[in-house]
């Protein structure tokens, strides 16, 4: 089994002291075009480790870009795993989509500063991050502005459809299945799923479809907390009442959670926005259920595991909030990536060395079976200790 990817506690230190000077002067709200600008200045800073692609258009036509990092981009390489970052799912909570852009900026500076810590990770990892899921609702929010900005207003895309509440619901099927005995991973789409959901809800599901994507992060406002699935309760009959809905992963995603809560300047404390939440982190369900969300749609569907970042109580930060956030978050954003590299990883070959992919790799113990990629290669995220293993 492969030993987790480690790194001493000076590598934090290192990124408090190298990176981009951090004033005022740099940084600023991106509206859609600024941001495109943004992406694509990055990569021309960084060619030989860069690629921008578009997964999709919004519901007013704008490419929803993604930035990928790699050593050799736009290529899979076999036993390296593929990770995301998403921003900005609502409009109208716009941290995340900030943190990004900046985030973009440092991975290509210290990249070119040959920080080992930012090179290692771009030379064993396959980094995709999407600023912005929903770049119609941003541009409603923005034209409100920090000092304006309603709770809801350019929350949801130019449908005013709430992103978050899109994904075709597995949770149900799930349910179903654990009190049958029924499959545990990769559950079926319903019929029609296509002309059920949002463009922008679309784009991204082909887009996990396209890469077999092991770890990720969806990055929200108007909390500070890391939430973990499941969102939605397994007991809809409970009004009021919240419930702890566990994945057969909780111990690893609680892990996860705490990965980033920790590394966050004061997430971890607890009191944040009005809110206790203890050690920063908290399940999904047991906060509010919900249905047809992200982070539970990419467990069930896919090998990736998401965590659900809130990160500002408020959900439209003044730019001169910015630099005090990105403070904040930039040790955790690259201590959470690292993660995807704790666990197992392996090829599965038949008689004649040839990769089979889709093969299952099953934990004993825990009842959620991942999958070989299309070149043979596995990636099961697990907590240190000895596992029995059975492809």
């Amino acid at each position: 089994m492969q030993q987790p990817w480690t790194l001493p506690w000076l590598c934090a230190l290192l990124l408090g002291l190298m990176g981009f000077l951090v004033s005022g002067s740099d940084f600023q709200h991106h509206k859609y075009e600024d941001m495109v600008r943004a992406l694509f200045a990055v990569q021309s800073e960084c060619p030989y480790i860069t690629r921008i692609y578009s997964i999709g258009h919004s519901v007013e036509g704008r490419h929803l870009y993604v930035l990928e990092f790699s050593d050799n981009p736009g290529n899979h390489e076999a036993l390296e795993p593929e990770f995301k970052y998403v921003g900005n799912m609502h409009g109208n909570e716009v941290l995340g989509r900030e943190l990004l852009i900046k985030f973009s900026q440092f991975l290509c500076e210290e990249y070119r500063n040959r920080n080992q810590r930012i090179v290692r990770l771009i030379h064993d990892t396959r980094i995709h991050i999407l600023p912005s899921m929903n770049p119609d609702g941003y541009e409603v929010a923005a034209r409100q502005g920090p000092e304006f900005n309603g709770y809801l207003v350019g929350r949801g895309n130019a449908r005013e459809s709430d992103l978050n509440r899109d994904f075709p619901d597995l949770n149900a099927l799930m349910y179903y299945y654990e009190k049958t005995k029924g499959r545990n991973h990769h559950l079926p789409l319903p019929d029609n799923w296509e002309h059920q959901v949002q463009p922008e809800t679309l784009a991204v599901i082909k887009w996990m479809q396209n890469y077999n994507f092991i770890l990720s992060a969806n990055l929200h406002g108007g909390a500070v907390v890391a939430n973990y699935p499941f969102d939605k309760s397994r007991d809809g009959r409970i009004r009021g009442r919240t419930t702890y809905s566990a994945t057969p992963d909780d111990k690893i995603f609680r892990k996860l959670a705490r990965t980033y809560s920790y590394a966050h300047g004061w997430m971890h404390k607890g009191w944040n926005c009005g809110d206790y939440f203890d050690e920063g982190i908290t399940n999904g369900a047991s906060w509010y259920s919900l249905s047809k969300g992200m982070q539970d749609f990419n467990y069930l569907y896919t090998n990736c595991f998401e965590i659900t970042l809130e990160l500002s109580c408020d959900k439209f930060p003044p730019a001169s909030a910015l630099p005090r956030e990105w403070l904040g978050n930039r040790e955790a954003l690259v201590s959470y990536l690292e993660q995807v590299h704790h666990g197992i990883k392996g090829m599965v070959y038949d008689e004649n060395n040839n990769p089979i992919s889709k093969a299952e790799i099953s934990v004993a113990g825990i009842n959620h079976d991942v999958t070989a990629g299309v070149d043979g290669d596995y990636f099961r995220l697990l907590l240190p200790g000895t596992y029995t293993v059975t492809i």
